[in-house]
């Protein structure tokens, strides 16, 4: 596996299991300010960083007063709405204690499929990186319906790489990668690189999404395929200690699955 410091324009992903505590949805600060603090150096090393992050439902429903994450689409959007109030207060005030703005887009797939409003995203975040600016990427739950919504962070995380003209895609999960069986299982043995997606690939995800966050394993590799067909480097990584992020950069020892760009 390559060491990715040559990489300069930077996704990474995170899903709400990393960021809320599970037993209550409210955010889990440690882990948090921890994840802040990494992308914060890796940008004073001269990274672009853009950070897609989920977690606005089940932040907004722990502050909103519900004691599980709602079901009904009007409560959602509710929990969405609260929540991403919540989560960008957070990172806004956590990433200026290094000296860095952050700026919100919420995105729906109608906002990708429009050309000129492709477009005007393209242009906002090519002026974001000219003014020095994090963009903080989450799907815009408020609004969404099902025709408009990504189907998880995943693939959202995907198609932001490609729009922003990333160099390198890192979606950080509960486990550490892609294993050829359950990874819950002493048997099982992570799958450290992956030359190209093909449908056994496809078939080892399937069988190991029940042990992860809402999106699973299946949703990742399709991401890791669209990202890796616009010739965009991916990992999978766990979340456990956001410092393996330094790992990929300055050694070839992290614990993860390298997804291949294809050359063109």
């Amino acid at each position: 596996m390559p060491c990715f410091n040559d990489k300069k324009r930077i996704v990474v992903k995170i899903g709400s299991s990393s960021l809320a505590y599970p037993e209550t949805g409210s955010l889990n600060i440690r882990k948090s300010r921890a994840l802040v603090e990494v992308l914060a150096d890796l940008k004073n090393s001269g990274k672009e960083i853009v950070f897609v992050t989920s977690g606005a439902q089940a932040v907004g429903a722990a502050k909103g007063g519900f004691l599980k994450k709602p079901q009904d689409t009007p409560s959602k959007q509710a929990c969405a709405a609260i929540g991403q109030s919540e989560l960008m207060k957070f990172y806004s005030e956590s990433f200026e204690q290094y000296n860095h703005k952050v700026a919100q887009l919420l995105l729906t797939r109608d906002v990708i499929s429009n050309e000129t409003r492709r477009t005007n995203v393209i242009n906002t975040f090519n002026k974001l990186f000219e003014l020095g600016v994090v963009p903080i990427i989450n799907a815009n739950d408020v609004v969404s319906i099902k025709q408009l919504d990504f189907d998880e962070n995943d693939t959202l995380s995907a198609i932001v790489a490609t729009l922003c003209n990333a160099d390198f895609l890192i979606m950080m999960t509960d486990v550490d990668g892609l294993y050829d069986g359950d990874p819950s299982l002493p048997e099982s043995k992570l799958i450290p690189e992956v030359e190209r997606i093909t449908p056994e690939i496809i078939s080892l995800a399937q069988g190991s999404g029940g042990a992860l966050g809402s999106g699973g394993m299946l949703t990742k590799i399709e991401a890791a395929q669209i990202a890796t067909e616009a010739g965009i480097d991916t990992v999978i990584v766990g979340n456990r200690d956001p410092k393996i992020l330094y790992k990929l950069f300055e050694s070839d020892c992290a614990k993860c699955t390298y997804f291949k760009k294809r050359e063109h």
